[in-house]
């Protein structure tokens, strides 16, 4: 009706196995963009996680996963008890913990300095 048969021209045609190797490149370059944009950088953060976790100590202050701010008062080898209330102490696994801070460092005011 509307719409004519195409017919697939054979003169000129490429080899058997021609059309892989031009697509190999392209392929390559893929895998390369892949890895450099995705995977490496997901691996460097696993390890500065990691880095982290095992830099843990006693009266540090971490936040949670959840977003509970809490302090250290006890590491085990997978787990740690934080301290999220006086005389509150829940038992956290270590992967679950986001962000070490320092034990001195200061937290913000929620008040302009007069």
């Amino acid at each position: 009706m509307f719409a004519t048969p195409a017919y697939a021209q054979t003169a000129g045609a490429a080899a058997p196995g021609g059309d892989l190797l031009t697509m190999l490149p392209m392929l390559i370059g893929f895998i390369a963009i892949m890895y450099f944009f995705m995977i490496r950088p997901q691996q460097q953060q696993a390890k500065r996680h990691k880095a982290m976790l095992s830099a843990m100590k006693r009266n540090d202050t971490v936040v949670l996963s959840s977003g509970i701010v809490g302090k250290i008062v006890r590491v085990e080898e997978a787990e740690v008890m934080v301290e999220i209330a006086t005389g509150v102490s829940v038992r956290v696994v270590k992967s679950m913990i986001t962000e070490v801070r320092a034990k001195g460092e200061p937290a913000p005011a929620n008040d302009k300095a007069a």
